[in-house]
């Protein structure tokens, strides 16, 4: 069986870095993989796809060899297990707010006798290699997004839970709900408490040996995450860097339009 990259990373300690596909399209699947990501992976949760998107957008990436992961729509042993029959090598389960769901979600990523994950690799036989059933449950990368203030008072007990590898931050629903409201959702928190909420969840996963990864709006509040010890960090996405370029190649030609005046203003005349 072919070998997690991420997990590489890490043995030479080194953080990752994190992409994100929520346009259900193999074009541009394939696009974001070439750029040099060490994994990927295809929101299925909130993505403008489903499973019939995801399998061909796996296909369109194996070229470049980056990891291949899923974010499942919920914490269901159908949609994980067949993420990971498809090629998946990280799930990112949404909404984990106790250490009995963290559990569940454990046990639906590993063949026993550590879990319960069906044996059925239609994809991952051919696109990982052979010996699925022998090396997958040590390949596998399981996280558990904390994203709620239930998960917040829960979170020693979540990390704690055998088998997880990490807690995945996701900054958004984690702001809209640990501050009751009075901040509206988004990446790249700068309020003080949300500050220290990240930093109280990477001790939480290092007093646990497990790691942390963060949803991030920007490379520079990525790099901040990897200094407070993350090990993981999501730049952006597919939806928001095609709108950022598309944004400013619109913004620069209106510039210098109106710089150079009506149509035809540098018309010198004559023959």
């Amino acid at each position: 069986m072919i070998k997690n990259k991420v997990k590489q990373l890490w043995a030479e300690g080194k953080p990752a870095l994190h992409g994100w596909l929520s346009i259900g399209n193999p074009f541009t699947a394939e696009i974001m993989a070439d750029q040099g990501y060490d994994v990927i992976s295809v929101d299925w949760q909130h993505g403008a796809l489903d499973y019939s998107n995801v399998l061909p957008m796996f296909q369109a990436m194996r070229a470049s060899g980056v990891t291949l992961g899923a974010r499942v729509p919920w914490l269901d042993p159908a949609a994980i297990m067949k993420a990971l029959d498809a090629g998946a090598m990280q799930i990112i389960c949404p909404m984990i707010s106790t250490a009995e769901q963290a559990a569940e979600f454990v046990s639906y990523l590993r063949y026993p006798p550590d879990g319960q994950r069906s044996f059925g690799p239609t994809r991952a036989a051919y696109a990982q290699g052979g010996n699925i059933a022998a090396e997958a449950n040590d390949e596998i990368i399981g996280w558990a997004m904390v994203e709620t203030k239930e998960a917040m008072a829960n979170l020693d007990a979540i990390a704690a839970t055998p088998g997880l590898d990490g807690i995945y931050v996701g900054p958004a629903d984690l702001t809209f709900s640990l501050c009751d409201g009075r901040y509206p959702p988004g990446f790249d928190r700068e309020e003080p408490e949300m500050v220290d909420a990240l930093k109280t969840i990477v001790e939480t996963c290092n007093k646990h040996g497990i790691k942390a990864a963060l949803h991030c709006g920007s490379a520079e509040y990525a790099a901040r995450a990897i200094g407070w010890g993350y090990s993981m960090t999501t730049v952006s996405g597919d939806t928001r860097l095609l709108a950022g370029a598309a944004a400013a190649s619109v913004k620069a030609f209106r510039e210098a339009v109106s710089s150079t005046g009506p149509i035809g203003s540098d018309d010198q005349g004559g023959y």
